[in-house]
């Protein structure tokens, strides 16, 4: 009999979405507005500290402290620790992970044993749930429900709420941790306070853990205020904080990202960390200091890079808006991220019969055929909830605006065409 090659842990989450999605688009020639990354330069002072980092001191083509470069840390400790109102010690509070996803793959291996169960708030990315079952866990979901109002002509993030007593039947003696994500990704919703207070008491009732992603936190539109769950008086003590250089500094690719939090829990990430990847790449680790360090010498004033940044974010926002509507499309106004979603309830309803696999949700056929027919790639709502609740959900679509002028321009022309079309 031949042996499985595969470990257990690995089944069934083998296929991503990820690669279907981004195979069609190459293979169509679309506008690419469904993967998260942005397509313009970063700011000049980062590439500037990258470019020193590679050309100066030549220790830095070497290893440095496995739980992360000393100055990095220590900017992160002081930067944060101010927002967070915690002393935080750099050596013990603060861990330097291969991106926010290294960092969240981390505390999952480090925290969540064989049957505990994890409560994720849907939607929510989608590495939430494997994760969850690579580390032998059991996930637990809770949605989100839209509660529209009548004072706008479009709904927003914001009126995708938290129902207090479903999230409370949730919580039982096995639950061993809840993931929450602020500004949420793929709806782009900030938690309020009164929202987070909410997660907080009920997570030290239960004496849960929280894994708190904030990659987005500087991105936040229309006067919104990012809180840090971490802040919340009982909460540094039970709450793992994840940050993303990627996402703060627009430099996916240097996959730098970091942990904060008390060191009871941090020890266990660090044993992690050292029988894995065991250490980052230092160069990119020396320029993402550097641009915090100028960062800091500006922030809270207008030449501050983390309100320069969101602002310049919310026109593109508002653009892709704008667009979108043209063609029928019903946008929800997004209050953070890069993402915002779109509801195409009247395509659904004008074009049921979409081609695709009988158990396919309605969004991921309508995505391939408008990546087809109309140049332009979105990503399936659907794929960020669990199978159970894909079909209460098929309906919306994801949008990234974060996105150079010239794409832009590429999708308003493609949404030109399709206007004319239906106006034909």
């Amino acid at each position: 009999m031949q042996k499985q090659l595969q470990a257990r842990r690995l089944d069934g989450i083998d296929k991503n979405p990820w690669v279907v999605f981004t195979k069609l688009a190459s293979e169509c020639d679309a506008v690419n507005l469904g993967q998260g990354f942005p397509d313009f330069p970063p700011p000049d002072f980062a590439v500037e500290a990258f470019q020193h980092a590679v050309s100066g001191d030549f220790m830095l083509n070497q290893y440095t402290r496995a739980f992360g470069y000393p100055p990095l840390i220590k900017i992160l400790a002081s930067f944060f620790g101010k927002l967070l109102g915690q002393e935080i010690d750099p050596l013990e509070n603060v861990l330097v992970t291969v991106g926010a996803y290294g960092a969240l793959f981390t505390a999952f291996q480090a925290l969540v044993d064989e049957g505990d169960e994890v409560i994720i708030i849907e939607p929510s990315f989608d590495c939430y749930e494997p994760m969850t079952l690579m580390a032998g866990g059991h996930p637990v979901f809770v949605s989100l429900k839209l509660t529209p109002t009548k004072d706008r002509e479009l709904d927003a993030s914001s009126d995708w709420q938290l129902d207090p007593t479903e999230l409370a039947s949730k919580f039982t003696s096995r639950t061993k941790a809840l993931i929450l994500n602020t500004p949420n990704n793929p709806l782009g919703k900030v938690f309020s306070k009164a929202e987070l207070e909410v997660v907080a008491s009920l997570c030290q009732q239960h004496d849960v853990l929280c894994i708190s992603d904030e990659v987005y936190q500087w991105l936040v539109y229309d006067g919104c205020q990012h809180i840090s769950i971490a802040s919340l008086p009982g909460m540094w003590e039970r709450t793992l904080t994840i940050g993303s250089a990627g996402k703060t500094f627009s430099v996916t690719g240097w996959k730098v990202g970091w942990v904060l939090g008390p060191d009871r829990l941090m020890k266990h990430l660090r044993t992690v960390h050292q029988n894995s990847i065991f250490h980052c790449p230092t160069q990119s680790q020396a320029a993402v200091a550097q641009s915090f360090q100028r960062e800091q010498l500006h922030f809270g004033q207008p030449s501050s890079y983390f309100l320069q940044f969101p602002q310049a974010m919310q026109r593109k926002r508002d653009h892709v808006i704008q667009s979108l509507l043209s063609v029928g499309l019903r946008p929800v106004i997004s209050q953070g991220s890069y993402f915002l979603i779109t509801d195409i309830s009247d395509f659904k309803s004008r074009m049921p019969d979409l081609p695709g696999a009988a158990d396919e949700p309605y969004d991921s056929r309508f995505v391939k055929w408008m990546i087809k027919n109309k140049g332009l790639v979105a990503i399936p709502v659907s794929i960020f909830y669990s199978q159970s609740h894909q079909k209460h959900f098929d309906h919306y679509i994801r949008f990234c605006f974060v996105k150079d002028e010239s794409t832009l321009q590429a999708m308003d022309k493609k949404l030109q065409e399709w206007k004319d079309e239906l106006r034909a």
